[in-house]
């Protein structure tokens, strides 16, 4: 073999699929985890990825990959690069290394499903070589996180997030469970490969590495670019099922299309809009979050979908509407609940940071300037208390993120709307209309209790804020807080006070 071309034996040794002679192909293949549902069993001879790769070539490319990644990450080392960087970048590098580590590898799961459960022996060979790719990212990802802990032991939250029953990896397991876990393997493919990889985590990886080396860190640029080279690789096990699926039922592919990609762009809402619009240091910051959103996400999204003959999601008014203001709330929320995060949230509304935020987002000033006016009078008059939590946010039953998406009434005033629905007993909180329907349509699935269900169980006690803290295992030294007052508050030092007292989550604007 070795003397002939790859292209000679490669089509062979990627089809291993072979007839039962002892078992029949339900017991192989169970629908509960195969998912074929109204597809022919036949139609999936005819799954065929684009992206071909063997086994030897797989092993070259990987160790060039490690040999290159570390061989940065060791010179750097020896630097004292770390200790120049801004603390808004390291809050963005801390956001990531906890958020992503073990979300890699609860990945590894949802390759090895697809590697024993996929329906053509092409799909299986290739979630073999993307377990493998989860599980290097998941390892460097680790690995490089852990070396900052003498530094900062906030990154030891690397490895602690996803153990931790803190508000933030609840919304994301959350999310990922219903992702990779327990989905079958058809509808894993295309929430997993095609919209979360193809659709947002390969141009966010491209984008943050462009970020990274603006703010001068080498070491994650080269990290993460190294990660997303596999991700373009093994993301496409998602077209050639979607392209089956989409033939045989074209209602469950935007189904699962819809709602995969609302709870993505949610988190992403969460963690890169933040990094992006405040976190980033003004004179580093590229585009805004929608501009990113909508040049990399938005356009790249439809335009594939179309070609499969699938339509928009029904939200996507909504969606684009929450492209002005999801990320805006969601950071004030973050900044305010600061002690309950690992990473310190820099508020970022200097005069001239607002000037630049009223640009890109010319309802910023009129939905969240007079809210950071308060902040800012109760900072300057040494009332930093009045700026921390005394009670918790409404979080919503199905993305687990607070609900503060505030939107315009008729009468021009904005306002957070309360999305309720009683089912079984209980009455749910939702974010928006969209996790509203969604829930509803998937409330039979398991569905993570968020904090505040925990809470009113009494699973939290002493029932206070400490009692909270100490659930989600914050300790004083790792308790988020703002990295630099002083930085926005010092153009706003000397003018009246308004008298007016802090409201923050609900209400209107």
């Amino acid at each position: 073999m070795t003397l002939l071309k790859r292209e000679e034996w490669q089509g062979f040794v990627r089809d291993v699929d072979w007839t039962y002679s002892y078992v029949d192909d339900e017991a192989v293949f169970p629908e509960w985890h195969s998912g074929t549902g109204k597809v022919p069993r036949e139609a999936w001879l005819d799954w065929e990825e684009d992206y071909k790769v063997s086994y030897p070539d797989y092993v070259t490319t990987q160790r060039d990959k490690e040999q290159s990644a570390y061989a940065v990450k060791a010179a750097l080392q020896r630097s004292t690069t770390f200790d120049h960087l801004d603390e808004g970048w390291k809050s963005s590098t801390k956001m990531h290394f906890g958020g992503v580590a073990l979300v890699e590898y609860a990945a590894v799961l949802g390759e090895l499903k697809m590697a024993r459960f996929g329906l053509n022996a092409a799909w299986r060979n290739m979630a073999a070589f993307g377990q493998l790719d989860e599980l290097r990212h998941a390892q460097i990802t680790t690995f490089f996180g852990h070396e900052f802990i003498k530094k900062d032991p906030q990154y030891d939250w690397t490895q602690k997030t996803f153990h931790m029953d803190n508000w933030v990896p609840i919304s994301l397991r959350n999310l990922f469970d219903g992702m990779m876990i327990a989905p079958n393997v058809v509808d894993l493919a295309i929430a997993l490969p095609f919209t979360f990889e193809t659709g947002f985590t390969n141009l966010q990886f491209v984008a943050l590495s462009a970020d990274a080396l603006e703010a001068g860190d080498v070491n994650f640029a080269n990290m993460i670019s190294s990660i997303q080279t596999d991700e373009a690789r093994h993301s496409q096990q998602g077209g050639p099922t979607m392209e089956i699926l989409v033939e045989h039922d074209p209602v469950r592919a935007q189904w699962i299309i819809d709602k995969n990609f609302w709870g993505s762009a949610r988190a992403f809402a969460a963690l890169t809009g933040p990094a992006m619009d405040y976190y980033t240091p003004l004179e580093h910051r590229k585009q805004s979050y929608r501009e990113f959103m909508e040049e990399w996400i938005v356009d790249q999204f439809v335009h594939t979908i179309e070609d499969y003959g699938l339509k928009k999601p029904w939200f996507w008014d909504e969606f684009m509407r929450g492209l002005d203001t999801w990320h805006h709330g969601l950071h004030m929320g973050l900044w305010f609940w600061r002690p309950t995060l690992w990473w310190r949230p820099k508020a970022a509304v200097s005069k001239d940071e607002r000037d630049w935020l009223r640009e890109k987002y010319p309802n910023w000033e009129q939905v969240y300037g007079d809210k950071w006016d308060v902040i800012i009078d109760n900072i300057n008059a040494n009332n930093v208390e009045a700026t921390l939590p005394e009670t918790l946010p409404w979080l919503c039953s199905m993305c687990n993120l607070p609900c503060c998406n505030a939107v315009p009434t008729r009468s021009g005033r904005w306002r957070v709307p309360s999305w309720q629905l009683d089912y079984d007993g209980k009455t749910h909180h939702f974010c928006t209309n969209a996790c509203r329907q969604i829930w509803w349509k998937d409330r039979d699935n398991v569905n993570h209790e968020t904090l505040i269900d925990r809470f009113l169980a009494g699973q939290i006690q002493p029932m206070d804020v400490g009692g909270i803290l100490a659930h989600m295992g914050l300790t004083p030294e790792v308790m988020g807080d703002d990295p630099d007052y002083e930085a926005w508050t010092r153009d706003y030092v000397g003018r009246p006070a308004k008298g007016l007292a802090l409201a923050a989550g609900a209400g209107e604007g």
